[in-house]
This record gives C-alpha cells, sequence and structure tokens, in this order.
C-alpha cells in the first residue's frame, strides 16, 4: 500500500517466495466506465497506459517475468464506439507498453468473448489476442483463461495452435458451468483439464524446439473466487487438479497413440486417451509428496492444521462487512 516495492520485493525473497505475474488493474475505477486503452476518452487512455507502464517498473523491483494484461474494455450498444478506432487505440498503446518491458518479461495478453460488456469486447477471443502478439514481437503471448470461452469451445485445440506457433504464453486456471463462473479447476470439467495437460505434456517432448521451449515456459496461475467455500482449501483442492491431471496426461503412450493415429485407428487412439484419462493417479503422487517430505493428503492436512480456525478467529466475522468464509 506503501508503494515500497523494492521492499516488497526483498520481503518476498527473504520468504523463499517468487512473485509470478504482475497484474495491472484498468477496470474498477469510475473512469474506465468506456473503457481503458480503447476509451475515447484520451485523458483516460493515458491515465491506463501510465498505470500500466508503472507496472513494468514494478516487474523489475519485484523480479517478476511477465505482465498479464485483461481489459474489460468493450461496447454495449452498436454504435456506441466505432470498432476500429477501439482497435487501433490498443494496438498504438499496446506497442508501448511492449517497448518498455523490462528485459527477458514477456507480455501475456488475455482475452475474453464478453462480459462486463455485452455488445462488443475488445480483445474477443484468441485469435486477436494472437494477432496483436505477432504485431507486438517474440516477447508478447497469449493467455488462456478457461473461462473466457463460448460454450463448447475446444480450448485444447486453441492450447496446441497456440503452442505450435509459440505463442502460449500462461493460463488462468479455473472451471465454469456457464459464463466466466472461476470455481475449482476440475470440478466441473476435469476431462477438459486433462485434455489440455495432454497437449501440454506432449509439448514438452517434442522434437520441434519451439513447441517445446514454449511449452517448459508456461505461466500457470489460478484465476477463482471463492465465495462460500473458504479461501484457502479451494486453492489447494486446484493445485491438487491440476497435479492429478498432469499425471494422467503423462500416463498417455505417446508412441503407441501416433502410430495409431497414423493408421487412422480412430477407436484404438481414442481409447489410448480415455484409459489415461480414467488411470487412478492418486497413489502415485501420494508416493511422490511422501517423497518430497510434504504432507501425502494436503487437504486433510491443512484441516489437522487449524488454520483455517486460526484466520477465521482472526479475521472477526462478526465485523466484516460482507461476503463468507
Amino acid at each position: 500500500e506503501d508503494g515500497d516495492y523494492d521492499a516488497m520485493g526483498q520481503y518476498a525473497q527473504e520468504q523463499g517466495i517468487a512473485i509470478g505475474a504482475v497484474n495491472p488493474n484498468v477496470c474498477q475505477d469510475d473512469e474506465y466506465k468506456l473503457g481503458s486503452l480503447g476509451s475515447p476518452d484520451p485523458g483516460v487512455q493515458e491515465q491506463a497506459l501510465d498505470h500500466i507502464l508503472e507496472c513494468c517498473e514494478i516487474m523489475e523491483k519485484v523480479d517478476s517475468d511477465a505482465l498479464s494484461l485483461w481489459f474489460a474494455d468493450g461496447t454495449n450498444y452498436a454504435g456506441q464506439d466505432n470498432l476500429r478506432a477501439r482497435k487501433r487505440r490498443f494496438e498504438r498503446h499496446l506497442a508501448t507498453v511492449y517497448d518498455h518491458l523490462p528485459a527477458g518479461g514477456r507480455m501475456l495478453i488475455e482475452y475474453k468473448f464478453f462480459e462486463p460488456a455485452f455488445y462488443s469486447t475488445d480483445i474477443p477471443d484468441w485469435g486477436t489476442a494472437y494477432a496483436w502478439a505477432l504485431k507486438l514481437g517474440p516477447q508478447a503471448q497469449v493467455l488462456v483463461d478457461l473461462g473466457h470461452h463460448a460454450q463448447g469451445v475446444n480450448i485444447e485445440q486453441i492450447v496446441g495452435f497456440l503452442l505450435d506457433e509459440g505463442r502460449l504464453g500462461g493460463f488462468h486456471f479455473n472451471n465454469r458451468k456457464y459464463a466466466d463462473d472461476d470455481l475449482i479447476v476440475g470440478s466441473t470439467n476435469p476431462y477438459e483439464l486433462f485434455l489440455i495437460f495432454h497437449e501440454l505434456a506432449s509439448g514438452e517432448v517434442s522434437e520441434d524446439d519451439t513447441v517445446r521451449e514454449t511449452a517448459q515456459n508456461i505461466a500457470y496461475m489460478i484465476d477463482q473466487c471463492h465465495n462460500v467455500e473458504g479461501k484457502v482449501a479451494p486453492m489447494i483442492y486446484s493445485v491438487v487438479n491440476c497435479q492429478e491431471a498432469y499425471a494422467k496426461a503423462l500416463v498417455v503412450p505417446r508412441q503407441q497413440l501416433a502410430a495409431a493415429q497414423d493408421a487412422g485407428e480412430v477407436l484404438a487412439a481414442h481409447k489410448l486417451i480415455t484409459d489415461a484419462f480414467r488411470t487412478d493417479v492418486r497413489p502415485l503422487l501420494a508416493k511422490v509428496r511422501e517423497e518430497m517430505g510434504t504432507p501425502i493428503d494436503p487437504i486433510a492436512a491443512y484441516r489437522a492444521s487449524g488454520y483455517e480456525k486460526k484466520i477465521r478467529d482472526e479475521r472477526g466475522l462478526a465485523n466484516a462487512s460482507g461476503g463468507f468464509q
């Protein structure tokens, strides 16, 4: 709160914590009601740009290598603004941000097809983010939020495409039933999560240098909203779900799968995938945790720690102004 990010970076280092992506906030202030970088008001554009450039400076102070950009910008009604003009504003300002990235830093461009805008969104899909990343340069990549797609979109295919192009930068993991629900990742559609990790695991061992290096340098983030289930336990569940999905992806017999695919053996190839998904990898993960000296059941360990009761008592539920814990 005091703006001393040098001290913050030092404190994190002392605690053994590495700070991940820096996320500018250009959507909550009243000034941004018509957009930030896409706003028709040059003053608002400048305000948003200044904040994002400040975040580039913060990256250096906290030793972060990723600038994660999500914009709420869009319009609610046809004719509200010039769609091409908004596109050009974004391209101009993102180029300025790109030029201010610290050495080795990456710009991760997130997209969302609707909400909070309902007629048009300025970065509505992965294709827009990808096109802008290509224009900006190799340090610009696409960030995939699992909840930011229309119903039925094949997210794992998007992941495969961006991997192959070397432009997959990171994920915001969550799960949804309807829109951007921000539920525990893997809670609603664990098969989708597994198929995403299948693409990633395949990429990690690819003979293609671009694919392999991209897959091995993904920024994994959890972007969820927990209101009725506590705060810490859902995060642990999320990590465990990702670990299980990744472990199942490693079970896939890739040489057999490639042979079946090349031979056009549709059901044989599909069965190899579904067999891996149905494998119970929990005993394996328990063994790995035991070898690492960590609790074999993270959820049980958290429940037994008493930490949740401790933070509830310290917070004081009677004085809470809103929300649930």
